[in-house]
């Protein structure tokens, strides 16, 4: 459903130019769900908006829905949804109102424009709602309403950027239903960027980490956590202490298998950690490293994302320069996406 070989991204800025996407290539295949994840500044945006043909390459090709990207970008527009991070409602319009005048803009005739609205207020819980405004709904009904807004032209393959933000638990949870429901029932490809590791976790069946412009890894949520084998023990060091110091002491234990450091916490890859816990402590004690807490887990998808990266998913600190990248991103492409739907074509 996607095939990008190559694809890279370059921004002008006063300090020199910026590599925002480095010849990233990435597959998804038909009828998956794929996690598209990256700290902020990775890249991410950037190669979002490329895949929607809301911001042009500077290298590469893409393939998307069977389309060319850079030669077919129109023919790319009608095959796919594209359901963005703020959505793309009038509140003053009507439930129906929406629906209708969005089909129409894909030039489905009256009649097939009413029986396809009438089928995705069933499909997304959200019958009964035809009459209502719009700013009446509640988040969760309206972010359902997005999708379906992404969904009237029925296209094979529907971008979902940040779905479940600013949903209370509930509603994210509710929310997830629908989205396997886009897989298992209509067979629709969805690419999707989450914040969310227990989301990605839950959803995807293949997700794909970029970092610094390029993909650092992919496969399925086991399958990465399966690459930090053993158990994870998290220590949090005290006092000013040189964390290489806790780092030495630990070269000599047995079923050590990675140790990090991400400022005063320490994390340590270990075989049997229930077993290695007492002993680790015993060594860094008796290096005169202070101990403020530690704690013993198996891996998550943080713990992956932690060590390739070496942030964590919701970091702040964006790569150097993507931030600038992404900024400029949104200056050229500011007007296209604040005013566009939830699928991609300009209202």
């Amino acid at each position: 459903m996607i095939e990008v070989t190559g694809l890279a991204k370059k921004f002008k800025t006063k300090r020199g130019t910026v590599e925002a996407v480095r010849g990233i290539d990435l597959t998804v295949r038909p009828g998956e769900i794929v996690g598209f994840l990256g700290p902020n500044g990775a890249g991410k945006t950037t190669t979002l908006r490329m895949l929607t043909t809301l911001l042009e390459p500077s290298g590469g090709t893409a393939t998307v829905a069977g389309a060319d990207l850079l030669r077919q970008p129109g023919e790319v527009r009608k095959r796919i949804g594209y359901v963005a991070q703020t959505g793309g409602t009038d509140g003053a319009c009507t439930v129906s109102e929406e629906l209708i005048t969005q089909a129409e803009l894909y030039r489905l005739g009256g009649a097939e424009a009413r029986e396809r609205c009438s089928k995705l207020l069933v499909q997304l819980d959200l019958a009964g709602l035809e009459d209502r405004f719009v700013k009446t709904l509640s988040g969760g009904q309206k972010r359902r309403l997005d999708i379906a807004l992404g969904l009237v032209h029925s296209p094979r393959l529907v971008f979902l950027d940040e779905p479940t933000t600013g949903l209370d638990p509930q509603s994210r949870a509710y929310l997830w239903t629908h989205v396997r429901r886009l897989r298992d029932d209509l067979n629709t490809t969805v690419f999707l960027t989450t914040h969310y590791l227990d989301e990605a976790d839950a959803l995807c069946d293949r997700i794909l980490i970029i970092d610094f412009g390029r993909i650092v890894a992919e496969g399925s949520p086991e399958e990465l956590k399966h690459r930090i084998s053993g158990d994870l023990v998290t220590i949090e060091l005290n006092g000013d202490r040189d964390p290489a110091v806790a780092l030495a002491a630990l070269d000599g234990i047995e079923g050590v298998r990675d140790k990090t450091v991400h400022g005063r916490i320490l994390r340590v890859n270990v075989d049997a950690g229930g077993q290695q816990l007492m002993g680790i402590m015993r060594t860094l004690d008796a290096a005169g490293v202070p101990i403020a807490s530690i704690q013993l887990a198996r891996p998550t998808l943080d713990d992956v994302f932690l060590t390739l990266t070496g942030r964590s998913l919701r970091d702040d600190s964006p790569s150097p320069g993507a931030d600038q990248a992404n900024q400029e991103a949104a200056g050229d492409e500011g007007a296209q996406s604040q005013s566009g739907t939830a699928t991609g074509s300009a209202r």
